[in-house]
């Protein structure tokens, strides 16, 4: 069987920073020392400089694709995995491929399946199309994030590098016509572009990066013929229903897991409105979300929902457990009590520390959508 290839991922804040560029300048590089590079894919945007830095590196022909009265060019799968290169170079991993352009609807599946081939793969990808993170910039930005990539899709890269800019310099460019077209400019600039976004987004790729690199590190430690006991023992636990606004309690918590290096447990646990269809629909959801953040998946039963909780937490040494808050009635709170205020309860006789999130239902951003490309 044929050694998988290795993945080289560049990460930035935003559109415009340089990751194409970057992307490209390794392929040339790796190209002037022999190595067969090819361009699988790249996205200029009409921009003559990114154009230009293509240089005389081989291209594979796009596939066009017909959909809707409209012609598009789709990234040829198929023609990338028949060349057979050392190295290919695909911008924008979260892209959507047009229906009908190939067996895969992401980018990213189809750069697995060329990896899984073999051939190592260098990509693109800006910090709001990570899943965990994707919500999170729609609340600051006010703009739909349409296009998401598991967050164990990224952390599968070999080797992940930030291309970073200042919020300054990136609203120099957007002004000077080097992110979007002139007709686009000034709606970029009052709504995803804003400074205070930037700001956000630029924090939320160093923050990334940073917990890839500790991580890195401990996993070099822990290989190392020591007896010394490294702290990295924090396990984040999230409880779970089909209750509206779950899917953000859970990336929260992985947000939280993956701040503090810990894994990411996510527990179900059955109860008799578990049979419903509308319920097992929802669960289906949360549990696909859960492997897309990195976490793992776990049903439990128990008549008493806040004792299994509990159970299991102690069961696998779970240090810090997050609930989304009750939306009982008070005068339900009073005769049934809440399984929140009954967890803390039994927590507080454990080093078991208790995170209660707020559940938001899911929200369509106000603002006018402004395409986000990756540059």
């Amino acid at each position: 069987m044929e050694p998988a290839g290795r993945f080289r991922l560049y990460l930035g804040a935003a559109a415009g920073v340089g990751k194409t560029c970057a992307m490209l300048d390794e392929g040339f590089r790796r190209a002037s020392r022999g190595t067969d590079v090819v361009v699988g894919f790249v996205e200029t945007h009409g921009r003559q400089f990114t154009a230009d830095m293509v240089r005389d590196l081989e291209v594979v022909a796009r596939k066009q694709v017909s959909y809707r009265g409209t012609v598009f060019q789709e990234m040829d799968l198929d023609a990338v995995l028949a060349r057979r290169p050392r190295v290919a170079l695909i911008d924008e991993l979260a892209h959507t491929n047009v229906p009908g352009s190939g067996r895969h609807a992401k980018r990213w599946e189809d750069v697995l399946e060329i990896l899984e081939s073999g051939t190592s793969v260098i990509s693109t990808v800006n910090i709001q199309h990570l899943e965990s993170i994707a919500d999170t910039v729609e609340q600051i930005t006010g703009t739909q994030v349409r296009e998401r990539v598991p967050d164990w899709v990224v952390r599968k890269a070999d080797q992940l590098e930030l291309i970073d800019s200042s919020p300054e310099q990136l609203r120099r460019r957007m002004v000077h016509g080097h992110i979007y077209p002139a007709d686009k400019i000034e709606a970029a600039l009052t709504h995803f572009f804003r400074t205070d976004n930037l700001i956000a987004l630029r924090e939320a790729a160093l923050r990334f990066v940073a917990d890839e690199a500790d991580e890195t590190l401990l996993e070099r430690l822990r290989g190392r013929p020591s007896q010394e006991v490294w702290d990295v023992a924090e396990r984040i636990m999230v409880a779970v229903d089909g209750t509206s606004g779950t899917d953000g309690v859970i990336r929260r918590a992985a947000r939280l897991a993956a701040r503090t290096r810990g894994d990411l447990d996510v527990v179900h646990v059955a109860g008799d409105e578990s049979s419903s269809r509308k319920v097992q629909e929802k669960l289906g959801e949360l549990r696909r979300l859960t492997m897309d953040v990195g976490g793992e998946w776990f049903e439990v039963a128990g008549d008493d929902a806040a004792r299994a909780i509990m159970d299991f937490a102690t069961a696998h040494q779970i240090t810090q457990i997050v609930l989304g808050a009750s939306r009982r009635g008070r005068l339900e709170e009073l005769t049934r009590g809440s399984i929140v205020s009954k967890v803390i309860k039994l927590a507080s006789t454990s080093s078991v520390d208790v995170h209660v999130i707020a559940r938001r239902e899911p929200e369509r951003p106000a603002e006018e959508t402004v395409a986000l490309s990756n540059t």
